[in-house]
């Protein structure tokens, strides 16, 4: 009914919920007046002039509460309304802290109001009108600070409850951080405070019934047995209860703390079968598929750049591929042929590795991915899965340095040779019937294998391709190395070389083994 009312008013359900709910005051009124009429035989005429006083001050109470309460609730109707500030996430965050401190605003702060202008006020007419005696305030009062506790548990759940279908709503388009500087009552306090409030109204209600009339004698001897019974027999029980239901909940919050911090996997006791039980039970079913998930994920960053692995977990696989203008760098290993006839496997395949840890990170710092290892050498994409206008200049910035690194120094690393070049490719997911691999795919890709290919013939270490030189521009000193045939191209290719003064250009006869 609630979600109805709100979608049915839009902009006027906070003023309109807040107006009805208030009137739930009437409810309280009314019956302690009822109660205290059984404590006091007063004439009839004498009775319904001071409950007119008390019901026409309990009006202005209402009066100031919603006057105040709508002042503070603006920003909820403003958001409601308004398109712009609907879709701006600082304005519904504001309108969401609003929403969950009305019941602590209303309900909570503004009991003063029936303190000053109702309790006080009612209590001081009863005196007169009545001729009771003064000691009679005591219980009076007490009496009616129960009843004013009571009315705000009231409004407290009803403003909470009411307020539901606006929050939903700010959660439908925004996620607001939990944490709020608003200060609202905690689940303990709810627990404690409302359940022993109850079983004293209670027992006040039952003495009233009971009892054949004492004064204000019989007032205050009931209301300190009703609250001294209640408190006994209730607290010990309110406490039970809230411990059964918030040590669960504070497990799954160190729990969802955990796996804010990283550590997914970790699972929290299921010590009920009941509803909380199973929130628990949902809480480690949530966290070990979180930890497969990052499992999962790490492993795509061991066999998989990690941007790509990221790409691919959050992209549609079925999806086609998609062109790009990117530059790709082709890495081998000068001389590996020989190399692996001579040597141990393992030998091998660990000099591989440490070739590929050397080189790996430096392209990652280039803004490029290993797109795949082929063999003793490597395709290096830069511009996919991740845009870089400047891919030319990265790509060859790149070259540069891991020829400095492997090549020069004394490295002991396996030589390289490298050759790069920009074009148009596909990239996306490549594959079938259940494997995929995420791939580029195009002319490009030949190109930059087969030029550094001619690294051998031309004796360069790093030749890029007139496609790459255009869009690299003045940015990085080239030198021109003429033009070479390539298997596959009816036209000779126009490559070049970086002057790089740092290092030697040719590749140091000590290079082709590790």
């Amino acid at each position: 009914m609630l979600t109805w009312a709100y979608e049915k008013s839009g902009t006027r359900y906070p003023a309109l919920f807040l107006a009805v709910e208030l009137q739930s005051a009437w409810l309280i009124a009314f019956p302690t007046l009822g109660v205290f009429s059984l404590y006091y035989n007063t004439p009839i005429g004498e009775y319904y002039e001071l409950a007119l006083v008390v019901l026409g001050l309990t009006a202005l109470v209402i009066g100031i509460s919603l006057f105040r309460a709508l002042r503070f609730m603006k920003p909820i109707g403003e958001w409601i309304g308004s398109p712009e500030k609907r879709s701006n996430p600082v304005l519904a965050t504001r309108a969401w802290e609003t929403a969950v401190g009305v019941p602590t605003e209303v309900a909570v702060r503004e009991m003063v109001w029936p303190v000053i202008f109702v309790a006080i006020p009612g209590l001081v007419g009863s005196i007169i009108v009545f001729d009771f005696n003064p000691l009679s305030a005591i219980p009076l009062m007490a009496g009616s600070l129960i009843a004013i506790a009571y009315g705000g548990v009231l409004h407290y759940f009803g403003l909470e409850t009411g307020m539901r279908p606006v929050l939903k709503d700010i959660n439908r388009q925004h996620a607001p951080w939990a944490n709020s500087d608003i200060q609202v009552l905690s689940l303990r306090v709810k627990l404690m405070a409302s359940l022993p409030l109850i079983n004293v109204i209670a027992g006040l209600t039952a003495a009233a019934l009971s009892g054949g009339g004492g004064g204000g004698a019989s007032l205050g001897a009931d209301v300190l047995i009703a609250i001294g019974v209640a408190v006994a027999v209730s607290l010990v029980l309110t406490f039970l209860l809230a411990s059964s239901v918030l040590r669960p909940i504070n497990d799954i919050e160190e729990g969802i703390e955990a796996v804010r911090e990283g550590r997914f996997g970790v699972t929290v006791p299921v010590t009920t079968p009941d509803e909380i039980g199973h929130l628990s039970a949902a809480f480690n079913q949530m966290s070990q598929g979180l930890a497969e998930r990052e499992r999962i994920r790490a492993a795509f960053g061991t066999y998989l750049d990690r941007n790509v692995a990221d790409h691919i977990l959050n992209a549609d696989p079925e999806a086609g591929g998609i062109d790009l203008d990117v530059s790709l760098l082709f890495c081998d290993v000068r001389g590996f042929t020989e190399f692996a006839a001579t040597s141990d496997a393992r030998h091998v395949v660990a000099s591989l590795n440490r070739l590929f840890e050397a080189v790996v990170p430096i392209i990652a710092s280039h803004g490029g991915h290993v797109n795949k290892f082929i063999g003793d050498g490597l395709l290096a994409v830069f511009g996919a899965p991740e845009s870089h206008a400047d891919h030319a200049e990265r790509a060859v910035r790149c070259a540069i340095a891991m020829a400095q690194r492997v090549n020069h120094g004394g490295s002991g690393l396996l030589g390289v040779g490298i050759g790069v070049n920009s074009g148009r490719v596909v990239a996306g997911s490549i594959g079938g019937a259940g494997r995929l691999d995420y791939s580029v795919i195009g002319d490009a890709v030949n190109v930059a294998s087969r030029v550094e290919k001619a690294t051998r013939d031309l004796d360069n270490e790093i030749l890029i391709t007139e496609e790459t030189r255009q869009q690299v521009g003045q940015a990085i000193e080239l030198e021109d190395r003429g033009l070479i045939t390539l298997r596959g191209k009816p036209d000779p290719v126009r490559v070049w070389a970086p002057v790089v003064e740092t290092a030697e250009r040719h590749l140091p006869a000590n290079t082709t083994v590790g």
